[in-house]
């Protein structure tokens, strides 16, 4: 008898190219109807009914119903961190995209991937840390070092009560558009909870992309610069 996990049957579900592009539409964290993901995947209406049924049914989705329109979104936070795992993969083997990056340049400049901020800022806000010591690479992804600790307490941001958390703190997320990585895991989801509520940032209404407020670009050079003196 065999026993654990089946992974087989999931990496099935995932490995379907209507059922990825599906997936990966997602990953923006915002709820999508049949009809806008059948347009993502390019499929009928009625064939898209079928994949997004098989996902649900293995947990992959989450369903809401409002009126006459159900949304559908990543289940948990579980699940996009295994398809930020297989960009990774994706991209090291090779398998990219022929379109290097989105068409629309305010998506190329700042969006949310699922829950954390991507895009050139987020690449170069990474990009940062890593050069000003604040995080480190290790042979696993990425690691918050004391200094950054301290910095990201500036900010007003408990990195300890974050290491606490089931979640991988320090997560380099493979950007898509860049071919380079931003910061995910909890400290990246904390970082870009704190451009929310410091009105710096706002997501764009019905869109992945993120804007900058101009107190948000000043306080984003400073934070780039290893100085983070807008930090209240």
């Amino acid at each position: 008898m065999k026993d654990g996990p089946h992974i087989a049957r999931i990496a099935a579900l995932i490995g379907d190219s209507a059922r990825a592009e599906v997936l990966t539409a997602l990953m923006a964290d915002r709820a999508l109807t049949a009809t806008e993901l059948a347009d993502v995947a390019g499929v009928t209406k009625q064939t898209i009914s079928a994949h997004l049924a098989k996902l649900q049914e293995a947990g992959l989705l989450a369903v809401e119903s409002q009126g006459r329109h159900r949304y559908f979104r990543l289940a948990d936070r579980d699940v996009a961190e295994l398809l930020e795992s297989l960009m990774n993969v994706a991209f090291r083997a090779g398998a990219v995209r022929l379109r290097a990056s989105p068409r629309e340049p305010a998506l190329r400049r700042a969006r949310v991937c699922y829950d954390h901020l991507a895009g050139e800022v987020g690449v170069q806000f990474y990009e940062a840390l890593l050069r000003q010591g604040l995080v480190q690479a290790t042979p696993n992804g990425a690691e918050l070092t004391a200094a950054g600790a301290q910095w990201f307490a500036q900010v007003g941001i408990d990195t300890t009560g974050l290491a606490r958390q089931r979640r991988m703190l320090c997560r380099p997320c493979l950007d898509w558009s860049e071919r380079r990585h931003h910061l995910g895991g909890a400290l990246g989801a904390a970082l870009f909870q704190r451009l929310l509520e410091g009105g710096w940032a706002e997501s764009a209404p019905g869109s992945r992309v993120v804007r900058f407020t101009p107190r948000g670009e000043l306080a984003l050079r400073e934070w780039l610069a290893g100085q983070p003196q807008h930090s209240a």
